[in-house]
């Protein structure tokens, strides 16, 4: 049912083969995470398919009553079990595969906090003796295979997600999408159009073309709404008589049948300019190449940082700024420039939210570029936190921030040094296709983003030496009041 996803098919397997080592097994708890439309959902309902168990479904999106979880005191009036128990009377059995979609779209409220009760269910050493408020018996949930998605981890509580295992499903790649159009997309919509047996036949070239013109995803949902809408179009010609269209191997004839194309490659910013570095950021819709613009005008030093920028972004920004000035001499900026010129970071699209500390290093290289008037190389997009003192620290979301950079075609990857081990998770095809320089200090991140080397001003070492002076003086006068 699937193509790809290796690593949950490897766990899968892993879990098969315990079982049929150990009879008797304490229950697993599977997480998949990742954006929308990458199979979740279908992949459980896949899992319990190939073991031969029952399926059952229980979504906790929007779930903020405890009841939900462990039911109602038979006191109550219309008191009911609660989900867990109603889905193991539904399933009939005792080790049926249970799917809880969208574990972090709970909340909590005076009711009490539903994923706390959720822990004792997942919970491989409590949930042998689950006890539900409406039964007032333990019952035992040891053998049930919990499988629970998620879009992003961070709104889970720590204590659920030590719980769980956590398989991450990133987004595919074109590759993948091609192969998964091929075999699973455009047979069932064949199929639901009533047309499989009409000789329809789709080319790689126009599947590429849909994929790359009409979806900007890391999942899988629009690019069936778009072979849908081809399927929709070529019912009509069927039915009509027009069997010469039913070849589809023009582009613009697919490009008539589906419209004006939605997306275009960012290649227009892919020219060297002055004051715009490229970022990589981390969605729940998968990654995303952000721009970050940096310009100066004539002020007292201030720093605005726009376009709906988060706390953690707008004091990497901060830290960013500190580190340029603290830096100045050495980079080339003269100290007295600070003083008269105000700098603004814009992030466009202002009117989505953006956070995170992966910005640091872009936002640094934005401002040193637009106060040095040296530009930043266009096939370069960077990611990683910056501190005060100019290293440079690791940053989550880099198989997710790789796939967006390939996808735009960008050819040079800048990344923390200690994220190189995350590469591994990458397929080989995007690596070879990319160059990466891992860096652990600004001053690594400057020498490769920009297109000419920095310049010191010449009197660099005679400003160390009058600072040195001053903190000299400084403590001779202070020895001489203390006295």
């Amino acid at each position: 049912d699937h193509y790809g996803l290796e690593e949950v098919k490897e766990r899968i397997l892993e879990y098969l083969a315990v079982r049929q080592l150990v009879k008797k097994m304490e229950g697993t708890i599977l997480c998949f995470l990742g954006p929308p439309g990458v199979g979740k959902s279908t992949l459980a309902r896949s899992i319990a398919r190939a073991v031969n168990r029952k399926f059952v479904r229980f979504s906790l999106g929007g779930v903020r009553d405890e009841a939900e979880i462990r039911g109602h005191r038979r006191t109550y009036i219309g008191a009911l079990p609660g989900q867990i128990i109603q889905m193991m009377k539904k399933a009939g059995t005792v080790n049926p595969v249970v799917l809880l979609d969208e574990i972090d779209k709970m909340s909590a409220d005076f009711r009490g906090d539903p994923s706390s009760a959720l822990m004792e269910v997942l919970d491989p050493e409590l949930n042998s003796e689950f006890s539900d408020h409406y039964l007032d018996v333990p019952y035992d949930l040891s053998q049930v295979m919990f499988i629970t998605t998620a879009n992003v981890i961070h709104t889970v509580p720590r204590p659920l997600q030590d719980r769980m295992e956590i398989i991450r499903i990133p987004g595919y790649i074109m590759r993948e999408k091609m192969e998964i159009t091929r075999r699973h997309l455009i047979p069932r919509q064949l199929k639901a159009h009533g047309l499989e047996k009409k000789g329809i036949e789709i080319s790689d070239e126009v599947m590429q073309f849909i994929i790359e013109k009409y979806t900007w995803e890391a999942g899988l949902r629009n690019l069936e709404r778009m072979v849908a809408k081809i399927c929709r179009k070529l019912a009509r010609y069927v039915v009509e008589g027009r069997e010469e269209l039913l070849k589809l191997d023009d582009l613009a004839v697919a490009e008539e049948l589906l419209g004006v194309p939605k997306f275009r490659k960012p290649q227009l910013e892919k020219a060297n300019e002055i004051g715009l570095s490229k970022g990589l950021a981390w969605t729940e819709l998968g990654g995303d190449i952000l721009n970050v613009e940096a310009t100066l005008m004539r002020g007292k030093g201030r720093l605005s940082l726009t376009g709906k920028l988060g706390e953690v972004m707008q004091e990497s920004g901060q830290a960013a700024m500190s580190y340029i000035r603290s830096r100045g001499a050495s980079i080339g900026i003269e100290r007295k420039v600070f003083s008269h010129i105000d700098c603004h970071v814009h992030v466009p699209e202002g009117a989505i939210p953006k956070d995170g500390p992966s910005a640091g290093i872009t936002i640094a290289t934005a401002l040193v570029s637009a106060l040095t008037r040296i530009a930043v190389r266009g096939d370069v997009a960077l990611t990683g936190e910056v501190t005060l003192r100019g290293k440079v620290l690791p940053v989550g979301g880099i198989k997710e921030k790789i796939l967006a950079a390939h996808r735009a075609e960008i050819k040079t990857v800048i990344l923390p040094r200690e994220n190189e081990k995350d590469l591994k998770d990458v397929p080989e095809e995007v690596r070879s296709d990319l160059e990466f320089i891992y860096v652990d200090t600004m001053d690594e991140v400057l020498e490769h983003a920009l297109v000419e080397p920095l310049s010191p001003l010449p009197e660099f070492e005679e400003l160390l030496d009058e600072i040195a002076g001053e903190e000299g003086e400084g403590r001779v006068a202070g020895n001489g009041l203390a006295h």
